[in-house]
């Protein structure tokens, strides 16, 4: 995000105080990257230049609401990838706005990407799409966060002016050396903050991705004087995209949940999950309160609040320390779990999975995002029910020895399968190819990773037994290449396996032991090869969200199990 074009800044430590010494034969040079307290006040900053809006009440609906009678349905962009009529009649959206709709209308009949509102008791209506507002946000917010970069972080690099712009122009693109955390998080959530805004404004999910792409162009070219970027148009651009969704979406349920006027824990929670909306939503007053619908997708979520204790650490090479024992909590939803009769996967990311853990060792530890890009559901006998197509995956992994990100397209299926009244099985299968980095490389410099082509692979699987038992096993491997790579001397492999079983206790109370096992091995021509694994051991108090089934779904009449 905010990016520093000179090797000689400041140094950051990656992993925060050490407690344990991990055993190498030789200790090597680190890359260096930025003062910690200067990152994390980086990555707060985000949010924070949307929530000075709420300091400021948003003008008075009157103006919008003194129509009586609610206006025709604009149709949003659609590329032409949305699936056939057929196959969404159990939820059109006509049963929703035909109050509000001429029959007549296409959008009658055809789902869209757009919010709908609750207007005048039980009269629904379809935002408006505001395709001006979005770019003149983007514009302005790009304007924002280069002055509080000038001023707070670096005053070279964001010092731009018109021939720095008319450089940019010309100048060739680089793979920047800038560090992970800033290429690999903080581009992506930027990118989300354009994509926000855009959906925010009633506009779909591809057309949200032009714009997405668009602020990252601007901000290449006129945010920083050093030449454009490569590696952070591609992780603004698409990771921001496969971020922003699923936040989107997820502070839209919580609205949608509380009925035709959210409270007000509602709608900062909303705004904590998805600050653009929660700006939109503030400053324009009724002209975007529309909430997305959902359509009632089968969800799956839980809190998890705990201790972590690293039960082997081995570095093969590099002199590095880390925290044996650390606090955590993790989040995770399920949306859209294919199964539930009358769900139909017609838009981007109606079924998605949403990942993120903190710890007191590294903050940020894990975000993992994967969603349906464009899919079918598709069933296998009375017991099996899935979906299958292209999915978008943004990841970024940081157990404290080392590094991988990834944003990727692959090619999968996710699916429940009943083996009996108490008994079920889901999964999602993956294989693709993104454009990922890991590390450490121990050169000079800040850049201590190696970007390249990665193909990847996933395999996920839950098993869920009746209301009390449930066991994950997720497996995750990554092959950053020397394809497309500036630096085409080395690779990474990177393995993330994880095992955890759950019991419930009482209610939506429950018991967690989970087992994490992450492995590097890196092959370099001019330096030694590198063997780093981390495995580590996690007690957790979990809470659930929704049924007491563990978001198992049920399709079967009690008479066909």
């Amino acid at each position: 995000m905010q990016s520093n074009r000179h090797a000689a800044a400041a140094s950051w430590p990656m992993y925060g105080s050490a407690t344990t010494t991990l055993k190498t034969p030789a200790a090597t040079p680190q890359g260096t990257d930025r003062p910690m307290h200067r990152m994390t006040f980086r990555m707060l900053f985000m949010g924070s230049v949307f929530a000075c809006a709420l300091a400021s009440p948003g003008p008075a609906p009157a103006a919008e609401a003194e129509a009586d009678t609610p206006e025709r349905v604009l149709v949003p962009f659609n590329p032409g990838w949305q699936l056939t009529p057929d196959r969404f009649d159990p939820y059109l959206l006509a049963q929703d706005i035909a109050s509000a709709t001429d029959v007549t209308s296409p959008a009658a009949s055809t789902p869209t990407d757009t919010p709908v509102a609750q207007l005048e008791g039980s009269v629904k209506r379809e935002a408006r799409p505001n395709y001006a507002l979005p770019a003149v946000e983007i514009i302005g917010f790009n304007f924002l966060l280069n002055r509080f970069n000038y001023h707070s972080i670096d005053k070279p690099v964001y010092d731009t002016s018109l021939q720095t712009i008319r450089d940019n122009l010309s100048a060739k693109w680089v793979v920047d050396t800038d560090p992970f955390a800033v290429n690999q998080f903080m581009h992506p959530y930027q990118g989300s903050v354009y994509f926000g805004l855009a959906r925010s404004s009633g506009l779909d999910y591809w057309t949200s991705l032009g714009y997405t792409f668009g602020g990252s162009l601007i901000w290449e070219i006129a945010g920083e004087t050093g030449p454009p970027s490569i590696n952070d148009f591609v992780t603004t651009g698409l990771g921001g995209t496969f971020l922003g969704e699923p936040l989107f979406r997820m502070a839209n349920l919580l609205l949608e949940h509380g009925g035709d006027t959210p409270g007000f824990w509602r709608e900062t929670g909303a705004a904590a999950i998805s600050p653009p909306l929660g700006f939109n939503r503030l400053a324009f007053g009724d002209r975007f309160r529309a909430v997305f619908q959902s359509h009632n997708p089968a969800t799956y979520s839980y809190v998890r609040f705990g201790w972590n204790k690293i039960d082997d650490a081995l570095d093969g090479i590099v002199g590095q320390t880390v925290k044996r024992d650390t606090a955590t909590v993790d989040f995770h939803m399920s949306y859209g779990l294919p199964g539930k009769n009358g769900y139909r996967y017609t838009r981007p990311f109606d079924y998605f999975d949403f990942d993120f853990t903190a710890t007191t060792a590294n903050v940020f530890e894990n975000i993992m995002s994967r969603g349906l890009l464009i899919g079918k559901e598709y069933t296998a006998g009375d017991n099996y029910r899935g979906i299958w197509g292209l999915y978008g995956s943004y990841d970024y992994i940081s157990p404290q020895t080392f590094r991988v990100s990834s944003t990727a397209v692959s090619f999968g299926t996710t699916a429940q399968w009943g083996i009996s009244d108490n008994v079920a099985l889901q999964g999602t299968a993956l294989a693709g190819v993104g454009y990922g980095a890991a590390g450490t490389i121990h050169g000079q410099g800040e850049r201590n990773y190696h970007y390249g082509a990665t193909p990847q692979a996933l395999l996920s699987l839950r098993l869920l037994l009746g209301e009390r038992v449930n066991v994950d096993l997720t497996a995750r491997s990554y092959y950053v290449s020397d394809v497309a790579s500036t630096e085409d001397r080395g690779t990474e492999r990177i393995f993330r396996g994880d095992a955890a079983f759950t019991m419930r206790i009482h209610g939506p109370h429950a018991l967690t032991l989970k087992y994490n096992a992450s492995r590097r091995d890196a092959r370099y021509p001019d330096i030694p090869n590198t063997l780093q694994t981390v495995r580590t051991v996690s007690l957790l108090y979990t809470y659930y969200f929704g049924d007491a089934r563990f978001g198992a779904v049920e399709w079967r009449e009690a008479g066909e199990r």
